[in-house]
């Protein structure tokens, strides 16, 4: 199969990747971006095919993937849609409604909207996929084998895009804050700035693992950490009482809601 790339940016980049460490032939990649730069820094890091013309990147390719923001990708379905018909699309822009997106290339448009995370860059990254379109199961599963290569993949309908979006999509911005927020605290505990980052960034990549490989609650990981009358449960009585449980609910649950505004245009 060759894949299209239309935009070269960061998920293209990481996509790109992926691809590649799982055995992708180069030569059946090509990339699409305006900036001259960027076509000549990607093909030569990756040996992938480079175009400056969207058109002429959708013709030689069996799936298409429309990797440019948000704001563009309608003007961008606008220039592809005569050349897309018997293709396969992938959109990733954020909050854009499968609805606009066919209103352009057509309703028999086979089409798959994903929602990946910035995680992608390190191969980490966390995507939902929905159909949309004409787009067959088969469609579905081919976009899944490309995501993948990047992370993790879950299948959901676009009615849940939004709630994605909050959670999975912006979640990486809580994280890094949490982060943050435990290294000052080691700092402010004594440790080097250095070493508390560290062990805030690791402490936070293990615990993700424990959840994620065991399939143990994060309730009962949590109790396991927090002995009786111990350091452990003291810290979580002031994380209790600082509000962290409602604040981050309200934190994916704002960001949810922002995504359904931008989509309802």
């Amino acid at each position: 199969m060759h894949i299209s790339f239309i935009g070269g940016g960061n998920i293209a980049e990481a996509i790109l990747k992926g691809l590649l460490k799982a055995g992708h032939a180069a030569d059946a990649l090509t990339v699409a971006d305006p900036t001259e730069t960027r076509r000549i820094s990607l093909r030569d890091q990756f040996g992938i095919n480079v175009e400056s013309d969207n058109a002429r990147a959708v013709n030689v390719g069996d799936l298409v993937i429309l990797a440019v923001k948000p704001g563009v990708i309608l003007e961008i379905c606008k220039e592809v849609a005569p050349f897309v018909s018997d293709r396969l699309v992938v959109s990733v822009a954020a909050g854009v409604r499968s609805s606009s997106i066919l209103k352009i290339l057509g309703q028999d448009a086979r089409l798959v909207r994903v929602m990946p995370n910035t995680p992608a860059l390190v191969g980490e990254g966390m995507s939902a996929l929905a159909k949309t379109g004409q787009a067959t199961d088969s469609d579905l599963q081919a976009v899944r084998k490309i995501f993948d290569t990047v992370g993790r993949t879950v299948t959901v309908t676009e009615e849940l895009m939004d709630a994605v979006t909050g959670l999975s999509g912006s979640g990486p911005a809580y994280v890094f804050v949490v982060i943050e927020a435990m290294a000052d605290g080691g700092v402010k505990a004594g440790l080097p700035r250095a070493e508390a980052q560290l062990l805030a960034a690791q402490t936070v990549l293990g615990a993700a693992r424990m959840v994620l490989e065991t399939g143990v609650h994060p309730g009962k990981l949590k109790d396991m950490v927090a002995s009786p009358g111990g350091t452990t449960i003291e810290g979580l009585s002031a994380l209790e009482d600082a509000g962290i449980r409602g604040a981050l609910i309200e934190a994916v649950w704002a960001a949810s809601r922002k995504s359904e505004a931008l989509g309802n245009g």
